[in-house]
């Protein structure tokens, strides 16, 4: 039993690696909604890492978006004590679909100063509670990449429609599956100044190309201690990136492994035994690395 739900698991982590499925360096159309719909979301207690809390001053606002066939919940966060307009972070949820976590981090982002928007590339705020149903969600966006690439980029027409957003300065940062999709798409050409991602795999249907110009600064950590993530994609992939040209930085933090900046991670790995772990060490001095990497980057 412990092989099947490892196998499982894999074969997510790794299903960009198989997807034949490109996304056009063009962007496509994406019907936007004539009303962005807004309603004031409880806070949550749930704690985005253990070395930080989200403050009260941080207003966290449920959102819907919609693309021309499906609407997204997503959670739009700032703080009102910043004033004038900030750059606008998107926050990609895990395989778990978007839930309190990625909306941790969105506050976290917020305290920083930015107004962060945690999307939802599943379509209608979809949850996943075990691992069978997060891998059917995952690979339903992961085979359909042009109904992906409209879901982003009415997510960041969504960042970008806010008045308190610069929308010159926009970032996207991913963990596990939204990292996979954040590189994806920086990839693609979008017009990003930073991409980072956390515990995500490198094998992806849009890698780097001469082709396409790659605008975003790339900071990927991983664990090094993760087993779906194998040190020939990670060599494969930093290839690509050199020959592209692309300003990369990644940081494999020794014995940690997947999920690591997850709080629930350990639970979760031991109720479905996978090899799940927060380290709040790793933790920690990524979430530094982020911040250093958007405040160059908005420079």
């Amino acid at each position: 039993m412990q092989t099947f739900k490892l196998l499982l698991f894999a074969a997510f982590l790794f299903t960009f690696a198989a997807c034949e499925s490109e996304v056009p360096a063009t962007e496509t159309d994406a019907t936007e909604t004539t009303e962005m719909e807004e309603a004031p979301v409880e806070k949550k207690a749930y704690k985005a890492t253990a070395f930080a809390e989200a403050t009260p001053t941080v207003d966290g606002q449920e959102i819907e978006y919609a693309t021309d066939d499906t609407k997204m919940i997503g959670y739009l966060a700032s703080d009102p004590e910043v004033k004038g307009k900030r750059p606008g972070v998107l926050v990609i949820h895990e395989w778990w679909g978007h839930n309190d976590y990625a909306r941790a981090r969105a506050d976290m982002l917020a305290e920083l100063g930015y107004v962060a928007l945690a999307v939802d590339m599943y379509g209608d705020g979809k949850q996943a509670n075990h691992p069978a149903d997060a891998g059917k969600f995952s690979s339903a966006v992961v085979e359909n990449m042009d109904a992906a690439k409209a879901r982003f980029e009415q997510a960041i027409k969504t960042l970008k429609a806010n008045p308190l957003v610069d929308g010159d300065k926009i970032a996207a940062v991913g963990y596990c599956f939204g990292g996979s999709i954040a590189l994806a798409m920086a990839n693609a050409g979008y017009d990003l100044d930073a991409v980072a991602a956390f515990h995500a795999g490198v094998q992806l249907p849009v890698m780097p190309s001469t082709d396409t110009k790659v605008t975003a600064n790339i900071l990927v950590a991983n664990g090094a201690a993760d087993p779906f993530i194998s040190p020939e994609s990670v060599a494969q992939w930093s290839k690509a990136m050199d020959e592209a040209k692309v300003a990369y930085e990644y940081k494999a933090f020794e014995g940690v492994k997947h999920a690591f900046t997850d709080p629930g991670a350990t639970e979760k790995g031991q109720e479905f035994e996978l090899p799940l772990e927060y380290s709040e060490k790793a933790d920690r001095e990524s979430w530094v690395m982020l911040q250093e990497l958007l405040a160059e980057s908005f420079r």
